[in-house]
């Protein structure tokens, strides 16, 4: 172990800034710089001065930042100071490298001080075997918490909801239940709703902070509590709760289970977890590489994206077969070569534009039976638009440019059968899809490409070929 002095000791606490983000919101280079001097030469008081002091989402972007030796290095120096809710900011793949290399006494130690939604989400990624190990250490009343909310399915609010809240029955006083919050030791750290149960657990209503306050201390509860406002199933997917976040303007909602009885509580900075976390699952399975990140392994990328391109390759082949039937007109006129991947490629984005937009609306369920007839119409509309606007346009281009008013009138019909092809296969494939079960996130873009390939050149080619043959 290399020896620290003093002097460059003072050198590093000097040089190290208050903000550890640099313009274009990386971690800046420089600190990154003296992190990686210190974890070499094991400087663990610089460490425990300037990065266990971080919040827990710039521990979390340090972590990405810095190299994986340096990762494990840094998580062993500090110990105890380490702060284990920065791992709920991080790639699933950094995570579990981290808390594979980590004690599970260490793990248990720091999981009893994290909120109950923090702790679940670390330990839901971990093996039964360590999982039941870490539980085991810690207290009675914490450890059936914790196995409550990972019993129930995962991506669901019971797993993303905290244990921790404040109950009360309907016939207490607004005074004792201002005592009783005031005295209790274990109440969360922060809350804004008071929910008030009957002996059962049952939720009955609650009552907001600023009502208690503005309320005499004889009122009772039940005279200044509110039905409560879109209780969530702990069952219920996490998307569709944020959905009701979204939709009601909530900062907290109760979770119950079947029986109506209160068994946690929903925040609304968990939910904005989820929206950003769902937003970008849809976003990359759109680009067919599924759950992907960052911080997988080549081989794990390789293979997460294989599949996609295998079924790509085969509507690859499918839309050359098509070539190939007119291969012998394409040998006679030159230019039907240099044209066609325009047809094709503009049917691609166009259906590309219209899935998107499809997929997202299935999403956040803003598409059904009621108004996907009208949705279709529309986007059959806009494809009819676009077809004689981009048809005429390229028809001009095309005519003046191979000096053939035919080659130009053809590419033209071909573009606007394309475009219409292209709005409503991206607007029935992902529907259909999802219809029969499959994740149209993940499987459309594969299809839709292949139809308006096939529909492209088979159109072009097509006419091209009925027309010269009758000139």
């Amino acid at each position: 172990m290399s020896h620290i002095d003093e002097e460059d000791r003072s050198r590093r606490t000097e040089e190290v800034a208050e903000d550890i983000y640099a313009e274009d919101g990386s971690v800046r280079a420089d600190f990154l710089a003296l992190v990686g001097a210190a974890i070499a030469d094991r400087d663990v008081l610089y460490l425990r001065q300037h990065v266990a002091r971080l919040h827990e989402s710039e521990l979390g972007d340090l972590l990405e930042a810095i190299q994986p030796e340096q990762r494990l290095a840094l998580v062993r120096l500090l110990g105890a100071d380490f702060d284990l809710t920065a791992l709920t900011e991080v790639d699933e793949a950094i995570r579990l490298e981290i808390v594979e290399q980590m004690p599970n006494a260490q793990i248990a130690a720091a999981i009893g001080e994290l909120d109950s939604d923090d702790a679940v989400y670390i330990l839901e990624d971990l093996d039964k075997e360590d999982r039941e190990e870490i539980l085991a250490q810690l207290p009675f009343t914490e450890r059936v918490r914790l196995r409550r909310a990972l019993d129930y399915p995962e991506q669901s609010a019971g797993r993303r909801m905290q244990t921790e809240f404040v109950a009360v029955p309907p016939f207490w006083t607004v005074g004792q239940t201002i005592d009783y919050m005031r005295e209790d030791a274990d109440l969360p750290e922060s809350f804004t709703q008071i929910f008030v149960i009957d002996p059962t657990f049952k939720l009955l209503g609650i009552v907001d902070l600023d009502r208690i306050l503005r309320t005499k201390r004889q009122a009772r509860i039940e005279s200044i509590m509110r039905e409560t406002s879109h209780p969530i199933h702990a069952e219920m997917d996490q998307e569709e709760a944020a959905q009701l976040f979204e939709q009601y303007d909530l900062l907290s909602a109760a979770v119950v289970d079947e029986n109506g009885r209160l068994v946690g509580v929903l925040t609304i900075d968990d939910v904005v977890d989820v929206i950003q976390e769902e937003a970008e699952e849809d976003f990359m399975r759109i680009g067919g590489v599924g759950d992907e990140e960052l911080s997988d392994s080549l081989r794990e990328t390789s293979r997460s994206r294989v599949p996609w391109l295998a079924v790509n390759l085969i509507t690859a082949f499918l839309a050359a077969s098509v070539i190939g039937i007119f291969d012998a007109t394409i040998e006679k006129i030159v230019a039907l070569a240099v044209l066609m991947p325009i047809v094709a490629g503009m049917g691609g984005n166009a259906g590309s534009q219209t899935m998107t937009v499809t997929v997202r609306a299935l999403a956040t369920r803003s598409i059904d039976i009621h108004n996907a007839s009208r949705i279709i119409r529309r986007e059959a509309g806009v494809g009819l638009l676009n077809g004689v606007l981009f048809g005429i346009l390229i028809g001009v281009v095309a005519g003046i440019w191979f000096q053939d008013a035919n080659i130009g009138g053809i590419i033209a019909v071909a573009m606007l059968i394309n475009m219409i092809a292209a709005a409503l296969a991206g607007i029935m494939i992902p529907l259909v899809l999802d219809k029969v079960g499959a994740d149209p996130a993940v499987s459309s873009a594969v299809f839709v490409t292949a139809v308006t390939d096939v529909i492209g050149f088979f159109a072009f080619l097509g006419l091209a070929t009925w027309w010269f043959a009758a000139v």
